[in-house]
């Protein structure tokens, strides 16, 4: 079956009557650190479930509740309901990202999506209806007898790898193209497919919405495209952001956009601003770049994240902006230059391990108190930030991301940014576990600094 969830489902009724001949519910949520989480129902509990929601463990949850009061419930929200394909079970499946509720039918404070809803909400009270859109790329792995990981297509030397789509030379292709198909029998519209710069490495593109549907096709999406490589390959797809040193690395670019809910008009574009924006983005991109530093922790949030953040792979590391420019930490895109409905801007820091729905909040929240504030970017940086000698990068007051989760941890401690968007107590909790991350990790800090290191492809290599 086929439908297109952007055309949303309002009711349980609904949904009911698309389940057919479902033999599995599976009721999803995603915990602080971004994994996706859930229990699964047998369909004849179908109606009860769907209006009533399903109790849990909350103090098992990370980032949840202490265990004197651990009882919560996993409510369905009936616009996420999703079909999967028949293979990735052998039995038939759907499935609802589900809201986090207490007993008392309070919404739980720390529920990710919650967060994300209410950032989104925020922004509509201020007159502005926010857009986002994802790119996230991934390598497709094997383990040899040894327990060495490599790509899939290994055997192909050569690093020009970026668009091949040639049969023989590209064994990801139908891959991907798999991939599509299942995407699409899930509701979610994808755009366009391609081979990345890595042996092995891909991205999909899918129709870009608000940041709670675009995080929530994000999740999603992980999930099909790692069912997909395990059920009819037997790979492995992986978001892990460094797994090699010399091979490029995984992004999640993200693309935001403003735009007027009463007259649906692009509030980021003016034809007569420089790349055709206007002066709200530009506030927009200032109050970016005044909390780059501190955002990382949450955009860029593994030890391994770092590992990409280098020179040399198109990973930014420098925090400055401009139109096309791949070497800035903000990109305004051009492809299609004059067209209102295109303008938007790109951040290109985070990776596909981040959690999206606490990423979009915190990147909203940033811009928009750029445009309060009316914080002035600066002038963009239309040549390539990697030539510019230091003493130039210092006159232009380019300044550099941290090289390291404790020292993005250190910057978001100092950044009140960060405890207006997720609250005094969310960030606490979401600090507290990722300084437990890095505790873990510094007995194996390896001699090169970007060596990346046995912890790291154990720790995040299936994440």
């Amino acid at each position: 079956m086929v439908y297109d969830r952007s055309k949303t489902i309002q009711n349980f009724d609904t949904c009911l009557k698309l389940m057919n001949h479902a033999d599995y519910i599976l009721l999803h949520f995603t915990d602080m650190l971004g994994f996706l989480k859930g229990r699964t129902i047998p369909a004849e509990e179908a109606e009860n479930t769907l209006r009533e929601g399903v109790g849990f463990d909350g103090s098992s949850m990370i980032g949840g509740v202490s265990i004197e009061e651990s009882d919560m419930i996993m409510k369905p929200d009936a616009s996420t309901f999703t079909v999967y394909p028949y293979y990735f079970y052998d039995k038939s499946v759907v499935s609802f990202i589900c809201n986090i509720y207490r007993p008392d039918g309070k919404r739980f404070e720390s529920d990710s999506r919650y967060i994300c809803q209410k950032i989104t909400e925020k922004a509509l009270r201020e007159g502005y209806e926010p857009t986002a859109a994802a790119e996230l790329e991934f390598y497709l792995v094997q383990k040899n007898k040894e327990g060495e990981v490599y790509p899939v297509e290994k055997h192909l030397i050569d690093k020009q790898r970026y668009f091949d789509i040639a049969p023989g030379r590209d064994i990801t292709e139908t891959y991907r193209m798999n991939v599509s198909n299942a995407l699409l029998s899930m509701g979610i519209i994808v755009e366009r497919t391609q081979h990345e710069a890595g042996a092995a490495q891909n991205e999909i593109t899918f129709k870009y919405s608000d940041p709670v549907t675009t995080s929530d096709n994000t999740m999603l999406y992980k999930f099909a495209a790692k069912a997909v490589a395990d059920r009819k390959y037997g790979w492995t797809a992986t978001f892990m952001p460094k797994p090699w040193p010399d091979k490029p690395g995984n992004g999640m670019h993200v693309h935001i956009g403003l735009f007027n809910p009463k007259n649906g008009k692009n509030i980021f574009y003016d034809p007569k601003g420089y790349a055709q924006l206007s002066q709200t983005c530009r506030y927009f991109i200032g109050g970016l770049l005044e909390h780059a530093k501190a955002l990382c922790a949450i955009v860029s949030p593994t030890v391994n994240s770092y590992k990409r953040l280098v020179p040399g792979y198109e990973a930014p590391i420098y925090v400055a902006w401009s139109s096309r420019n791949r070497s800035a930490l903000i990109r305004v895109p051009e492809y299609f230059h004059g067209k209102e409905k295109e303008a938007r801007i790109e951040f290109r820091c985070p990776d596909p391990l981040c959690n999206p729905y606490l990423a979009y909040t915190v990147i909203l929240e940033a811009g928009l108190e750029g445009v309060r504030k009316k914080i002035d970017p600066g002038e963009a940086v239309d040549t390539n930030v990697y030539h510019l000698s230091e003493a130039k990068r210092k006159e232009l007051g380019i300044r550099v991301l941290p090289t390291s989760l404790k020292e993005a941890l250190q910057e978001w401690d100092s950044d009140e940014i960060c405890l207006k968007a997720l609250g005094k107590e969310n960030a606490e909790k979401y600090m507290e576990l990722k300084m437990r991350e890095w505790k873990e990790y510094e007995p194996h800090t390896p001699n090169s600094k970007n060596e990346v290191t046995l912890w790291e492809m154990q720790k995040y290599l299936y994440a």
